[in-house]
């Protein structure tokens, strides 16, 4: 049997053992897939240990997705330009590689899940944290009109716009700078997590404007919420963000991509 787990902590609310349970019995794959609490300390040493002792693959997730970077032999374009690494795996000679697919993640929700389109939209991405760093790569590849960058600490923003100016049009700009409407405002700050909503003026929304919070909740996010209110035509959150880069990880590890809708609706029933 195939050992695959997640390494975090805290990890106790992870969803990830359900979902790839649920990729596992669709595919018909003979795996295990575990939540493992790891103390920070000890996070070098149980990847390798858990490689060594015939695992096969590894989520990663708070607070260890930087340190997983710099363990990682090997990385993936994607995981080179995100700084950051969700996903391990053991190449033939022993080498551990590390990718990235939250970006690619998000980019299939928006698309697939959501029927929405990224190419030729304005997008105003909001935050300049790891979520925003690992989403930027995938949503300039799909070549949109303009991607601003908002943040509160307008250097940071500054500084990671000019780190991916060579995959496409992007710019960072003060919040009192913005002008809308966005086609699509895409929040990548944790603001959610505390009820807050990031200081963006009202003008930013208009009629057609969809929004997407990286966060999610039973609820609406504040930020979906406020939105909404201010006319925003959609509101997403990323629930189908957390099934589609799991199921991005399934098909590195097993070479199928399962289908993910019916597992998005049975995790959204069950919240």
């Amino acid at each position: 049997m195939d050992r695959y787990a997640v390494m975090g902590n805290p990890i106790k609310h992870s969803k990830s053992p359900l979902i790839h349970k649920a990729f596992a019995d669709q595919t018909d794959q003979h795996m295990t897939y575990t939540s493992m609490l790891v103390a920070e300390p000890e996070f070098e040493d149980s990847v390798r240990r858990f490689f060594a002792d015939g695992g096969k693959g590894l989520n990663i997730t708070v607070p260890f997705k930087l340190r997983a970077f710099e363990l990682a032999d090997e990385l993936t374009e994607r995981a080179q330009r995100a700084k950051a690494v969700n996903t391990l795996w053991q190449s033939a000679d022993g080498r551990i590689v590390g990718d990235n697919t939250d970006g690619v993640g998000m980019v299939r929700d928006i698309m697939h899940n959501h029927d929405g389109r990224i190419a030729g939209k304005k997008i105003l991405m909001v935050g300049a944290g790891g979520a925003v760093r690992g989403v930027l790569a995938p949503v300039l590849a799909e070549n949109p009109v303009q991607l601003v960058l908002a943040n509160r600490t307008f250097d940071k923003a500054h500084q990671l716009a000019e780190e991916f100016m060579d995959l496409g049009r992007i710019e960072a700009l003060h919040m009192n700078e913005l002008k809308g409407p966005f086609d699509w405002i895409i929040n990548g700050t944790a603001a959610s997590l505390q009820g807050d909503v990031p200081e963006l003026p009202e003008s930013v929304i208009g009629a057609h404007t969809r929004v997407y919070d990286m966060m999610y909740s039973k609820e609406l996010t504040p930020f979906n919420a406020w939105a909404l209110d201010y006319g925003a035509e959609k509101a997403f959150d990323g629930l189908g963000m957390l099934v589609e880069q799991a199921a991005e990880s399934f098909r590195k590890w097993r070479g199928l991509m399962p289908s993910t809708p019916t597992v998005i609706s049975d995790l959204r029933a069950a919240m």
